[in-house]
C-alpha cells in the first residue's frame, strides 16, 4: 500500500510571549531600623495628638498599641502552657537533667539577688522620690495587687479552664509541670502525646512570628498612647525614679551579664551581644518576655545551647526569671513609695525587699507590666498601695528597659550553665551574629533539612 501524499506544511507557530519581567521586590529596612522608626514615628503623632487635642489620632494610637498587646496575650496561655510541658519532656534525652535544672534554678537566684542588690544601692543614694513635688493624695489603690496568701494559694489552680481563660500565668506553669512530669513517668505509652504538644507547641510559635512581625507598629502605637496620655511634662516628676531604673538595668546588662560570662563561664561576652541583641531589642519594644519566647529560644541555640537543654530553661525563665521587673524595679519603688509617704526603712526592710524579689519573681509571669510584683513587695513592707498608682503613669516607659534586663538574663543562665557544663558549643558561640526575624522563622526548617540531608 503505498503511503499516502505527505500533507501540507502547518503554519508556524507565533512566537511565545516575552517573559513578563519580574516584578520589583519592596526590600524593607532592617527589623531594628523599623523599630527605631515605629519609636520615633509614634513619639512624634502622640506629640501632635496630645497638643493639637487630635482625638482621632489619640484613639487610633490607643487602638494600634491594645491590639498589638492583645495579640501577644491571646498566645500567653498555650504558649507558656505546651513550652512548659514539652520542655519537661525533653529532659529525658538530657544527660544530667535534674543536675542542670538545678543548677539553672541556683543561677536563676543568685543573678536575682545581684540585681535587686544594685537596685537597692541606687535607690539608697539617689533617694528617687525626694523633690518630685509628688504627695500621697497623687496615689491611687491598683486594679489588682498580690499578696503572699493570693502568691501560695494562687499556684493551684480550681479547674482547668479559669487559668486560660483568666491568664493566671502561675497556674498554667503549674498545670504544664504535672503534665510534663506525669508524661516523663508513663514513658514511651505518652509519646504520641509529647508529639502532639510539640506539634502544637510548633503551631503557635509560627503565629507568634507572625505577630513579632508587627513589633514596629505596635511600638509605634504603645509610645504614642503613652506620650498622648502623659506627655513629657510627666519625666521630669520622675527623672530621679526614671533614671535609676535605667542605670540599675543598664548595670546587670552591660555589666553583670559580662562579668558573669567571663569569669564563670569563660566567654567572650561582645559575641552573647552579637547573638543575642534580636531577642534584647524585640524585648524593648514589646514589652513581654513571653511575646518575645520564640527569638529568646532561637538566639541561645544560635549562642551553642543544646537544643533539648535550650527548650527547657528558655520557657521556665521567661515565666520566672525577672531582673529588670522582679528585683531592680520593686527595689526602687518601695525606695521611692517609702519617700512619698515618709515612712523609714530599716536594714530588715531591705533585706525584706531581696528576700521577695528573689523568692517571688515568679509572680509576674513574664506578661507586661510589674504591678502585681510591685503590690506584693509594697503589702510585705506595709506600705500603702496607693504608692502603686504613682507608678501607673510613668510604667510603659520603664517597662521597655526592665524587659529587655528580663530577656537578657533568660538567655545568659542557659549560656553559662551549658558552658560550665561542657555542652556549650564554642564553635557555634563564637560564630554567632545577630540576624532578622525572617531569617529566624526560616532557619528552623533550613535546619532541620540539613540534618535529614546529613542523616542520608
Amino acid at each position: 500500500m503505498s503511503s499516502s501524499p505527505s500533507s501540507p506544511a502547518s503554519p508556524p507557530e507565533p512566537d511565545a510571549p516575552p517573559a513578563a519581567a519580574p516584578r520589583p521586590r519592596i526590600t524593607l529596612p532592617p527589623f531594628w531600623a523599623q523599630i527605631l522608626l515605629g519609636l520615633a514615628l509614634g513619639a512624634l503623632l502622640g506629640w501632635i495628638a496630645r497638643n493639637w487635642n487630635v482625638d482621632w489620632l489619640g484613639r487610633t494610637l490607643d487602638e494600634i498599641g491594645g491590639i498589638f498587646v492583645q495579640l501577644l496575650q491571646l498566645a500567653v496561655g498555650p504558649l507558656v502552657f505546651f513550652a512548659i510541658a514539652v520542655s519537661i519532656t525533653n529532659l529525658r534525652d538530657v544527660a544530667n537533667a535534674a543536675r542542670l535544672a538545678a543548677h539553672t534554678l541556683l543561677w536563676f537566684l543568685a543573678t536575682s539577688l545581684i540585681a535587686v542588690a544594685i537596685g537597692l544601692t541606687i535607690g539608697l543614694l539617689t533617694n528617687p522620690g525626694d523633690g518630685t513635688g509628688l504627695t500621697p493624695a497623687d496615689g491611687a489603690l491598683p486594679q489588682s495587687e498580690g499578696s503572699w496568701l493570693d502568691f501560695l494559694t494562687g499556684i493551684i489552680p480550681t479547674d482547668v479552664i479559669s487559668p486560660f481563660a483568666n491568664l493566671e500565668v502561675l497556674q498554667i506553669v503549674f498545670l504544664a509541670a504535672v503534665t510534663g512530669v506525669a508524661a516523663l513517668r508513663i514513658g514511651d505509652r505518652a509519646a504520641p502525646l509529647i508529639s502532639f504538644g510539640e506539634t502544637v507547641l510548633e503551631l503557635l510559635q509560627k503565629a507568634l512570628w507572625w505577630v513579632i512581625r508587627l513589633a514596629p507598629l505596635g511600638t509605634l502605637g504603645l509610645i504614642g498612647r503613652s506620650i498622648n496620655e502623659y506627655g513629657w511634662d510627666l519625666l521630669g516628676d520622675y527623672a530621679t525614679f526614671t533614671a535609676g531604673v535605667y542605670i540599675g538595668c543598664a548595670l546587670v546588662l552591660f555589666g553583670v551579664y559580662p562579668l558573669l560570662l567571663r569569669s564563670a563561664a569563660g566567654l567572650n561576652p561582645l559575641r552573647f551581644f552579637r547573638g543575642a541583641w534580636p531577642a534584647i531589642q524585640l524585648a524593648f519594644v514589646s514589652r513581654s518576655s513571653v511575646g518575645t519566647l520564640p527569638v529568646t529560644t532561637k538566639v541561645t541555640e544560635r549562642l551553642g545551647v543544646p537544643r533539648e537543654y535550650n527548650s527547657f530553661a528558655v520557657p521556665l525563665g521567661a515565666t520566672t526569671k525577672m531582673d529588670g521587673c522582679a528585683a531592680i524595679y520593686p527595689a526602687l519603688a518601695a525606695i521611692f513609695v517609702a519617700e512619698i509617704f515618709d515612712v523609714s526603712l530599716g536594714v530588715q526592710d531591705y533585706v525584706l525587699i531581696a528576700f521577695v524579689s528573689v523568692i517571688g519573681s515568679a509572680a509576674t509571669a513574664g506578661l507586661t507590666g510589674a504591678t502585681i510584683m510591685t503590690t506584693l513587695t509594697l503589702s510585705t513592707l506595709g506600705l500603702p498601695l496607693e504608692g502603686v498608682g504613682l507608678l501607673l503613669a510613668i510604667d510603659p516607659i520603664l517597662d521597655m528597659i526592665r524587659t529587655a534586663t528580663n530577656v537578657a538574663g533568660q538567655a545568659v543562665v542557659p549560656v553559662i550553665v551549658a558552658a560550665r557544663e561542657k555542652i556549650l558549643d564554642l564553635d557555634a558561640y563564637n560564630s554567632a551574629t545577630s540576624f532578622e526575624i525572617d531569617e529566624a522563622e526560616t532557619a528552623p526548617r533550613r535546619e532541620e533539612a540539613e540534618e535529614a540531608k546529613a542523616a542520608t
